[in-house]
């Protein structure tokens, strides 16, 4: 007697109509959910390769650019400066660069890059990731009575050459990193991309 007021269909309707609506509900809860685990448009533009104008640099000098929130250092060296690189090996801990996490096969060459006239580095020591100052000159410095040029860290005192290559009895472990770069044409560089046909 009790279920005599009861409408299955209208029973059946409800509860179709209680699962399509939660069911729309869970779908527009989800979606900003999920697009929360893609990149921002910036992490990804930070990601992305750069291209630099390199016309402009003169032999002797360097630009600082940014890279995935890196700077890297892009050097013009003078030929001058090409020529002292073999005459410190016996200092470096790494003249070959044999540690092959820091530059790609087609930068392990005693001047660590694809033109031998320009450098491409990360400028992070290796040590703990401060950055070295550039110190092109070939003069006394306080650190290095010595010094034929390269890279200074004033945080613990680390070194390396025009090459990046890092000296022997410094806190710095490894020769300063070169990204994948590729040279478009004599005025034009990509960072974040190896050149045709190298990997």
């Amino acid at each position: 007697m009790a279920n005599q007021g009861v409408n299955p269909g209208r029973r059946r309707f409800l509860t179709a109509t209680t699962a399509v609506v939660g069911g729309a509900g869970a779908i527009m809860a989800a979606v900003p959910f999920i697009s929360s685990w893609q990149p921002s448009a910036r992490a990804e533009l930070a990601g992305a390769p750069t291209t630099e104008n390199i016309s402009k640099i003169e032999p002797g000098q360097r630009l600082t650019v940014t890279w995935r929130g890196q700077p890297v250092f892009i050097i013009r060296r003078t030929p001058e400066q090409l020529a002292e690189l073999p005459a410190l090996a016996g200092r470096l801990k790494d003249p070959q660069s044999t540690n092959l996490d820091q530059q790609p096969d087609y930068a392990k060459n005693e001047q660590r890059s694809v033109k031998p006239e320009y450098l491409v580095l990360v400028g992070l020591c290796t040590h703990l990731g401060c950055v070295p100052l550039f110190k092109p000159e070939v003069q006394a410095e306080p650190f290095d009575g010595d010094w034929r040029g390269g890279f200074y860290c004033p945080c613990h005192n680390s070194r390396f050459d025009l090459a990046g290559r890092v000296f022997d009895g410094v806190p710095a472990p490894t020769n300063l990193k070169v990204p994948p770069h590729r040279f478009v044409d004599e005025g034009t560089l990509i960072i974040g991309v190896h050149p045709e046909g190298a990997a």
